[in-house]
């Protein structure tokens, strides 16, 4: 996408003049109920073919099942995404109404940026900054990480683990997989091996089903936002206490999503990290900690000194009793 701004608009002068004449539908309303209604019945025509049950029993006699099987779409996975309340069509125009569509259908597919294109301007300039405009600039596109059919924004998913789930497998999907590496990097001889590269990294894999790869590899000097700018591994965070403290930038960064929830529900932020890993100061005093362990231990002791005084006062007034 980045490459192609440049060569379509012809430059930031071209760009502003497209942000100001272009319509940004990713800011219009939802649609009504009865809009949706009709965009789910059109978006239900396309799925005749484009899901495993086309797939399964073809509504159409010819089809290239193993060409189909490439553009399949999943109806819960797409109607919870960013663009599950959009008309196929909106992206999907010229040659789409074609069955088979037209041979250069995919040339008419609306660009991100047609209707982000705010975004599409900051994004950029992080881009040009990173380590796959470095590499891979003239080959790179939002849907080359940005599954239209699938993303969700982090506001929508709210829970950590799927976010990160969803965030990370965009990464994993190509520096985790020999096949998809060589196929967007073809003049590398070899994938740099993910492992070896994180082996300073405690538990990795675990770290990886727990925090996004772009905690570390993007700058963190913005703590509110994450950047395209994505880093090798040379820039990359290695700092432990990055995550691990009182002012983690997890809060600020992956759990921001849920601090005003959490603040109303609790009255702190922390209880999300704090139930599923240990946080150094995070919500701790060591006095506090030490005061508290000394006054559980004194009431233990209490009670058990209680119970023995109890018992041995009992029978020795049983064994006077007795004399």
């Amino acid at each position: 996408m980045f490459g192609k701004i440049k060569k379509r608009f012809g430059g930031i002068l071209a760009l502003l003049a497209f942000v100001v004449a272009a319509p940004v539908f990713a800011d219009d309303p939802p649609p009504s109920p009865e809009a949706l209604v009709k965009i789910r019945a059109a978006n239900g025509e396309c799925l005749k073919c484009h899901s495993e049950a086309g797939l399964k029993a073809p509504p159409k006699e010819g089809m290239d099942l193993k060409k189909l099987r490439e553009h399949l779409v999943h109806l819960d996975t797409f109607t919870a995404s960013d663009h599950g309340q959009m008309a196929c069509s909106k992206c999907h125009g010229d040659g789409y109404d074609e069955h088979p569509h037209a041979a250069k259908a995919r040339e008419g597919i609306s660009e991100c940026q047609d209707c982000h294109a705010r975004k599409a301007m900051r994004i950029e300039r992080q881009f040009d900054k990173s380590v796959h405009a470095e590499n891979l600039s003239d080959t790179f596109t939002c849907a080359t990480c940005h599954d239209p059919h699938v993303m969700a924004v982090a506001t929508k998913l709210r829970d950590p683990h799927k976010i990160v789930a969803q965030d990370n497998k965009i990464c994993l999907d190509c520096h985790d997989s020999d096949i998809a590496f060589a196929k967007m990097a073809p003049d590398k001889k070899k994938r740099p091996p993910i492992d070896d590269i994180h082996d300073w990294l405690p538990n990795t894999r675990l770290h990886w089903k727990a925090v996004r790869c772009v905690e570390c590899h993007t700058p963190t000097e913005d703590k509110l936002s994450l950047s395209h700018e994505i880093q090798n591994k040379d820039k990359a965070e290695k700092k432990c206490a990055s995550c691990h403290t009182a002012n983690s930038s997890l809060n600020a960064r992956l759990y921001r999503h849920l601090q005003t929830e959490e603040q109303n529900k609790y009255g702190f932020i922390n209880s999300v990290i704090l139930s599923n890993s240990y946080v150094v100061g995070a919500t701790r005093n060591p006095s506090l900690d030490l005061i508290l362990i000394v006054l559980f231990v004194a009431t233990v002791v209490g009670v058990i000194g209680h119970g023995l005084v109890r018992i041995i006062t009992t029978r020795l007034r049983r064994s006077k009793n007795h004399d």
